[in-house]
C-alpha cells in the first residue's frame, strides 16, 4: 500500500519501498504484477477531509472501527456471486483491519489478524509497522473503486482486484498532529489484486493470502 505522507529522507523512501514490495508468489493470476516503490514531496497541510463513520464489527466480534477523521470509502457493486461478494466485503474489512492497526499503534489488532493469512498476514503487519515506526497515523479520504473480482475453479480462492485513489488521504504525525499533504499526481493512484481465501472452519470469513499493488497505475485515473 502506498504511503503518500512519507518525507524525502533516505529512510523514509525506503520505507515506502518496503509497503509498496507485493507479497506474493505460486500460480495465482496475479503473480506477474510488477510492483515498484515510490515517495513524495510534502507541503504544506490543508484542510482535512470530512469525518468518515465508524465501520461495525463482523458477526465474529472483530472490532473494525476507525477515528472519525478517516474515512475508507468502498466505492463498487456487489457481485451476485455469493462467495465473490463475500471475499470482496472482507477485501474491504482487510484494509479497515490495517488502518485499525495504525490507529491502535500495533501490528497484532484482533482484525488484521482475523482478515489477513500468511503472506497476506505478513503484507499488514509490515503496513501496521512502518506507520508505527515512523510515527505517524492516517486521516483523510482513501477511496477504492472499479473492483472486479474472479473465482478459482475449486471454489475456494477469489481475485479481488480494485482501483485506490489516495489523493485526499495523508500522515499525521502523532507526537505534534502535523499533517503530511503531498501535491497531486500520478502517485495518488494504485491498482490492487487481492487473492482472497476462505477460512476453512468459517462459512464467511474470506481472508487475504496475498497482496499485489501496481503503483503510479494510470488506469485508475
Amino acid at each position: 500500500m502506498k504511503r503518500r505522507t512519507l518525507p524525502t529522507a533516505a529512510a523514509f523512501a525506503a520505507a515506502t519501498a518496503l509497503l509498496l514490495t507485493a507479497c506474493g508468489g505460486g500460480d495465482d493470476p496475479a503473480d506477474n504484477d510488477k510492483v515498484v516503490g515510490a515517495s513524495r514531496q510534502p507541503e504544506e497541510p490543508t484542510k482535512s477531509a470530512e469525518p468518515g463513520a465508524p465501520q461495525e464489527g463482523k458477526p465474529d466480534g472483530v472490532d473494525l472501527s476507525l477515528p472519525k477523521d478517516v474515512n475508507l470509502v468502498f466505492d463498487w457493486d456487489e457481485p451476485e456471486n455469493e462467495n465473490e461478494a463475500a471475499a470482496m466485503n472482507d477485501a474491504a474489512n482487510f484494509f479497515r483491519a490495517i488502518y485499525r492497526g495504525v490507529d491502535k499503534r500495533t501490528a497484532k489488532d484482533a482484525g488484521v489478524v482475523a482478515y489477513a493469512t500468511g503472506e497476506g498476514l505478513h503484507y499488514a503487519q509490515t503496513q501496521v509497522n512502518a506507520w508505527i515506526d515512523g510515527g505517524w497515523t492516517a486521516t483523510g479520504t482513501l477511496r477504492h473503486y472499479d473492483a472486479t473480482t474472479r473465482s478459482a475453479g475449486d471454489g475456494t480462492s477469489v481475485e479481488v482486484a480494485f482501483c485506490a485513489d489516495s489523493g485526499k488521504f495523508f500522515g499525521k504525525e502523532v507526537k505534534t498532529g502535523k499533517v503530511l499533504t503531498t501535491k497531486p499526481s500520478i502517485e495518488d493512484f494504485d491498482y490492487y489484486k487481492l487473492i482472497m481465501v476462505k477460512l476453512p472452519t468459517s462459512d464467511t470469513l474470506w481472508q487475504a493470502s496475498k497482496v499485489f499493488v501496481e503503483t503510479k497505475a494510470a488506469k485508475c485515473q
